[in-house]
């Protein structure tokens, strides 16, 4: 990742911790889903922040898109995309240095026993809403119900594992889990449940899109807005969490500025004539070409490289197999083999791309070669369900010698097609039955992917193939992604060190039937099913097997 600094103004926003469990059970100060805490009970503030960290000033942001509603908890509208963070607050929290722990922010403890069966999370008796009023258990049951039953539909899948839930007293809350659930993430997962004030939506409906300014309880307030193109928040003083050991050295600027850009290159002149402070770049040409304006020069931008190893998802063209034309798995290989990435890396990105193989790319989870033993015993019982050569071929992507010359590929793609039922007549590739041609659209959002886009269809083009690149704004991007109503688009999945229940939204059948999930391939296996019960179950084996034999690739 690429970031811009101006002013050398940084900032790092973080979130809350500290717990403590209840009854039977110990009250812990948090739960770990690999070994302990790295923070003890009394720990006074997180290793990476400076605790006394001056307060004030203004930082400003610019962000890509438009916004219409202050929920980002339901599939309508587009939601401000800071709200999680600064506004409304969850249970619990986990360190940047300590991603697999969890640290109390809204509850003071937390109570697991041994066999993970339930977790239970006590409010602090100090937490309060913005008006006040003190955040209670019947704000956080409220909260799960109202989210498991009218938010996006990834809830249902993070609490499908979840039997019920009680509360016990004024400020203790319980949930049960189902009889077998082996996840042992989940109570983390329940950890992280965002926390809404139920009185503040008594006269509302949730599954509605507002621009009513929301009542929240973190650091930071709506100030003032204007729908689609920014909004102010200002630093609340008088914020409940303020003194808590997982808040110190953060959430130091007094206000933070956010304006919306409908086009990137509006956002990078803006940047680059100081309309805003912090530019993350993901436009590999503006990275090499962009950044030589004289506040580079005079070090008023830090232009910084920040290496990491952290897994960095996949992003990729994305085959929505709910269409017909693209169910068979040769006619995807095919398609696969008209993407020249050397080529792009080099006359397009500046040779500054590794080409990712890996849904946990850059981590010690990205694994090589074929299935080692234990991995094995995993896919093993699944041989019939998966391609066979998942056991006996490492996955590789399609490769080229970079020159654009790519014509062994396509003789490669033109032999699959021709396989799969698809012939040339007349230079155009058509259905050997129907005669019905191949005729696809590729759905854009952002203007940068036109220039990588074309390449690709023109090989496409030489296989007979009609690809329309259509170019629509955010919002009718983000409507039609939800419905699914699409052949292909660019996508990508980000992932984590410690990947569970988010890959049921990701890859389940259940995902695949779910409008506004991130299933968007549409794949429908039940090997793969198998294989991500057994990852929510904890088994690193399991997500190195799940990527090491390139199964959602294959299948």
């Amino acid at each position: 990742m690429r970031f811009s600094i101006v002013r050398q103004c940084c900032m790092v926003l973080v979130f809350l911790a500290m717990v403590s469990p209840l009854q039977a059970e110990p009250r812990l100060h948090a739960i770990a889903i690999h070994g302990a805490p790295k923070y003890p009970p009394d720990f006074k503030h997180f290793d990476y922040v400076n605790p006394d960290a001056p307060k004030g000033g203004t930082v400003k942001m610019g962000v890509l898109g438009t916004f219409d509603s202050f929920n980002p908890y339901i599939i309508k509208g587009q939601a401000f995309s800071m709200m999680n963070s600064l506004v409304f607050e969850t249970l619990m929290v986990s360190s940047t240095d300590d991603p697999s722990t969890a640290y109390g922010l809204i509850a003071e403890s937390v109570e697991v026993p041994s066999d993970r069966s339930w977790v239970a999370f006590t409010v602090r008796p100090q937490a309060r809403w913005h008006d006040g009023t003190p955040i209670t258990a019947d704000d956080v049951l409220w909260s799960f119900e109202t989210l498991r039953t009218k938010g996006q539909p990834l809830y249902r899948l993070y609490y499908a594992d979840v039997a019920g839930a009680e509360k016990t007293d004024e400020r203790r809350v319980r949930f049960v889990f189902k009889p077998g659930t082996t996840n042992n993430e989940l109570p983390i997962i329940l950890g992280q449940l965002p926390v809404l004030p139920r009185h503040d939506w008594a006269t509302r409906a949730f599954d509605q899109t507002t621009l009513e300014v929301p009542l929240g309880s973190g650091p930071y307030r709506i100030d003032g807005f204007e729908a689609g193109r920014h909004i102010v928040l200002r630093r609340d003083p008088t914020y409940w969490g303020r003194d808590l050991p997982v808040n110190k050295g953060t959430y130091n600027f007094d206000t933070i500025h956010v304006d919306y850009y409908r086009d990137y290159t509006v956002a990078l002149e803006a940047f680059r004539a100081g309309a805003y402070d912090y530019r993350p770049e993901n436009s590999s040409k503006a990275w090499a070409t962009a950044y030589t304006f004289p506040a580079v020069t005079s070090g008023q931008v830090i232009r910084e490289e920040i290496p990491h190893q952290r897994p960095q998802g996949m992003q990729a063209f994305v085959f929505n197999t709910r269409r017909p034309l693209f169910q068979d798995p040769r006619v995807r290989r095919a398609l696969a083999y008209a993407f020249d990435f050397e080529w792009a890396n080099k006359n397009l990105f500046y040779g500054q791309y590794v080409r990712g193989e890996s849904y946990f790319a850059n981590s010690e989870l990205a694994a090589v070669g074929l299935p080692d033993a234990r991995e094995m015993e995993i896919l093993e019982p699944l041989r019939g369900q998966i391609p066979e050569d998942v056991f006996t071929t490492p996955y590789t992507a399609p490769r080229t010698d970079g020159s654009g010359t790519l014509r062994d590929n396509l003789r490669l793609a033109n032999r699959l097609l021709e396989e799969s039922g698809w012939t040339v007549k007349n230079q155009v590739r058509v259905q050997a039955q129907t005669g019905k041609p191949f005729v696809f659209e590729l759905l854009l959002e952002d203007p940068i992917w036109e220039r990588i886009a074309a390449p690709f269809v023109q090989n496409l083009k030489r296989l007979g193939i009609a690809v329309t690149v259509r170019l629509v704004d955010s919002t009718v991007y983000e409507n039609r992604i939800r419905a699914f109503d699409f052949d292909m688009v660019v996508y990508r999945w980000l992932q984590t060190l410690s990947p569970g229940n988010e890959q049921r939204n990701h890859w389940s059948s259940q995902g695949a039937d779910m409008e506004g999930g991130n299933n968007l391939i549409g794949i429908k296996s039940a090997a793969i099913d198998a294989l991500v019960e057994q990852v929510n179950a904890g088994s690193r084996a399991v997500v190195e097997s799940f990527r090491h034999s390139a199964l959602v690739h294959r299948l």
